[in-house]
């Protein structure tokens, strides 16, 4: 990172541990357990009613206050006028971004480029640092593979590789700064563990996780986090195997502390140390503290429940003081790591300029849109071949719905539309012809599909701009039919029968379930919630200005029924293949039980999903050749080189994200048939090709085995290498014993 400023996750080379000792031997107990308390405040007096707790030192950190003169005065009490001026962490849920909004994570892990989602943390920790912000609750990185889950819409996906890489640059673009300091947010890898296996995609449900699918699925991308510097972690709402997160000493004690040496700071989620009672876990506030603080939690989120019940639990013995130290300790390692206690927290840094924002908001919104269909080259659209374009659907103007979930501070001013943007950019050389034809996406009224099938009939071509509006994904937000709402797919038959081309832009916060839609569309592009300058971005493809190269960073369903759906099943005993299936309309009058395939499918849906992982089309096509490895035998602690040729067969540029996928074929624990184990993004022109290189160590194919230890095993690996996750251009290597 050469002079760059780093929120370091380890190492002790400016005697941030004698600082942390020399701190905890003049604390009293009561300003110990203030570093672990963070508070909430509302209303016009914040300073007044928080002064006395902070100068008494009873408080570590604020949530929800982004008026940088209530933060600065609150710092200065803090910093001035408390007995050892240990400064606030100030947090904030900065998700995908501050006033300047980018794409969804879901939508950021579209784009299969992690310097773009590098630089969009970077902007949103510039744009909230000017504001006194200093921590930010993200990545969340769950692995998430129900997409009934509204909080999909802030994961980076189903795939833990693909998660990984992406939460990692997240927290490099939050936490590192070549500016010297200021500018940063301390990140928080969340939610610790395994919350996106929700029952039934039911926010705060139950999970239920076998050990060696925790450690080889969902805890991969944490371990991702610590080896980029995390600073924090948020635990889970949900249980474990009986044992909720908050309280879960396997999690925060043995995994987090002692396997992987985390030695930064835990928070809870919003109040949930309170909630170990409500779970049946805990009788009461001071049971449910003692199991937080056992397990490992430093910092309780606004429960207050440390601050009330930590000093018995000290005085009564349950509780040691060294306990009590070792908590104090990661709390100020975060603040000294973060630089907050070595300069002056109230000289906030500029806010970056706006249009570099935009440019880099308008940029990761191309990059994120995944373009799913494309029949006869229905785009791009020729301006100069077009007189008319009917403009259609609710989501075509709206500036705020854009944004997608967890926004508390995105600037829907700086918001430009699709409409908005095709206005400007076709200058009236086109003419639009604008209608909503539905008031909102789950709007059941059809009133007004007459005027929108009129304004298809009078135009050359129609974009259709449906969807979620961003109230129907996010936390609490969960949906157990997640086709499109309301009558929008009558809206899309409906103008079909004006005999135009028909596009359909989809804006969501989740993968929907277009099976009995998606053949209505002659286009489709997914755009996600692209974000404040996501109607740029989305005229910029529509007209070829820019060629799509988003994938599906997650598995789309024909139905809500075959979720939860994901390309790294395991292969059961039973295989389902295109020979085996049958479907429900062709089962015959005579058939019997075993007459219908006897393999793992559903009769209605097949095994398959609508899109598969890894999957986007381009304005050009690309051939893969020449797949070769530079040995098909290693051993434990080599590497095997695999390289392809890729081509652009096409008559435009483009960017292909090249993928390679491997399997395992025995091992001691059943393995999934594919695993996503390295992509690049390559950009070619018309006819050019270029020799794609990657390289396997044996250490990329280890996993948590059936003796409890980590480690590759002897065998053959089958390895392929494309444009998604169903390629079937392979080869095979061996590790030999």
């Amino acid at each position: 990172m050469g002079n760059a400023h780093e929120i370091k996750a380890a190492g002790n080379d400016n005697g941030i541990e004698s600082r942390i000792r020399d701190l905890l031997e003049r604390m009293t107990l009561e300003q110990k357990i203030g570093q672990l308390n963070q508070v909430q405040a509302w209303g016009d007096n914040i300073v007044e009613s928080l002064a006395p707790a902070i100068r008494a030192g009873r408080v570590g950190s604020v949530i929800n206050i982004v008026d940088p003169n209530v933060i600065n005065a609150l710092q200065h009490i803090a910093v001035h006028e408390s007995e050892h001026g240990i400064p606030l962490l100030i947090a904030r849920d900065v998700i995908h971004g501050y006033h300047t909004v980018a794409p969804l994570p879901i939508g950021q892990a579209a784009s299969w480029n992690p310097e773009v989602v590098r630089a969009c943390a970077r902007l949103a920790a510039q744009e909230a640092s000017a504001f006194g912000v200093n921590w930010t609750f993200a990545p969340m990185i769950d692995i998430s593979r129900d997409p009934r889950w509204g909080r999909i819409a802030e994961s980076l996906g189903e795939d833990p590789y693909l998660t990984g890489v992406m939460g990692a640059a997240m927290i490099e673009g939050f936490q590192v700064s070549e500016t010297g300091g200021a500018d940063t947010l301390v990140a928080c890898a969340k939610h610790f563990a395994g919350y996106g296996a929700s029952e039934a995609g039911r926010d705060y449900n139950t999970t239920n996780i076998p050990e060696n699918e925790l450690r080889n699925v969902y805890l991969p991308p944490f371990f991702a986090a610590v080896e980029a510097g995390v600073g924090t972690f948020m635990t889970s709402f949900s249980d474990i195997d009986g044992i909720p997160a908050t309280a879960s000493d396997f999690l925060l004690d043995q995994v987090l502390r002692k396997e992987w040496s985390f030695d930064g700071a835990v928070v809870s989620d919003w109040d949930s140390i309170h909630q170990l009672v409500v779970h049946g876990f805990s009788e009461n506030d001071v049971e449910a503290t003692y199991e937080a603080a056992s397990a490992g939690v430093e910092i309780d989120m606004i429960g207050g429940v440390y601050e009330r019940h930590l000093p018995e639990l000290v005085h009564q013995g349950r509780i040691s003081m060294d306990r009590i130290d070792a908590l104090v300790g990661n709390v100020l390692r975060v603040k000294l790591r973060a630089g907050l206690m070595d300069r002056d927290v109230t000289q906030l840094p500029p806010e970056p300029a706006r249009m570099t924002a935009l440019n880099l908001a308008r940029q990761a919104a191309q990059q994120s849109l995944v373009l799913l269909r494309n029949e006869g080259g229905t785009l791009p659209l020729n301006a100069e071949a077009l007189s008319s374009i009917a403009v259609i659907g609710a989501l075509a103007d709206e500036p705020a719905e854009q944004l997608g979930t967890w926004v508390f501070d995105g600037d829907a001013e700086r918001s430009v539309t699709p409409l908005a943007a095709l206005t400007s950019m076709l200058d009236g050389q086109v003419a639009l012809h604008h209608v909503r034809g539905l008031e909102t996406t789950r709007s059941k009224d059809t009133s007004g599909f007459d005027t929108a099938l009129h304004a298809a009939e009078q135009s050359d071509a129609v974009v259709l701009f449906i969807g979620e509006e961003a109230i129907l994904s996010g936390e609490a937000h969960c949906r157990a039919d997640i086709t499109l709402p309301g009558v929008q797919e009558d809206l899309v038959r409906h103008l079909r029968e004006a005999g135009k081309p028909v596009v359909g832009v989809i804006l969501a916060g989740r993968p929907l379930a277009l099976g009995g839609i998606v053949d209505a569309f002659d286009a489709l592009i997914y755009a996600w919630h692209p974000g404040t300058m996501g109607g740029p971005a989305i005229a910029d493809t529509l007209f070829g200005r820019v060629a799509p190269s988003g994938k599906l960073p997650v598995s789309f369903p024909t139905m809500s029924g075959q979720v939860p759906i994901y390309y790294g099943y395991k292969q059961t005993g039973r295989p389902a293949t295109p020979d085996t299936v049958i479907h429900i309309d062709e089962i015959p009058a005579a058939a019997t039980q075993t007459s219908l395939g006897m393999t793992t499918f559903h009769l209605d849906a097949g095994y398959e999903p609508l899109f598969p992982f890894g999957y986007g089309l381009s304005y050009t096509n690309f051939a893969y050749t020449d797949l070769a490895l530079d040995r098909h035998h290693i051993r434990m602690g080599e590497s095997v080189v695999a390289e392809i040729t890729l081509t652009n067969t096409g008559e435009v540029a483009g960017t292909e994200v090249v993928q390679l996928y491997i399997r395992d074929r025995f091992a001691s624990l059943t393995r999934p048939i594919r695993e996503l184990k390295r992509f690049e993004r390559v950009t070619l022109e018309p006819g050019e090709s270029r020799r794609v290189r990657f390289e396997l160590h044996t250490d990329d194919l280890a996993f948590f085995r059936r003796n409890k230890t980590y480690g590759a095993e002897p065998g053959a690996f089958d390895l392929w290498i494309g444009g998604d996750s169903t390629t079937d251009l392979g080869t095979e290597f061996h590790i030999d014993a």
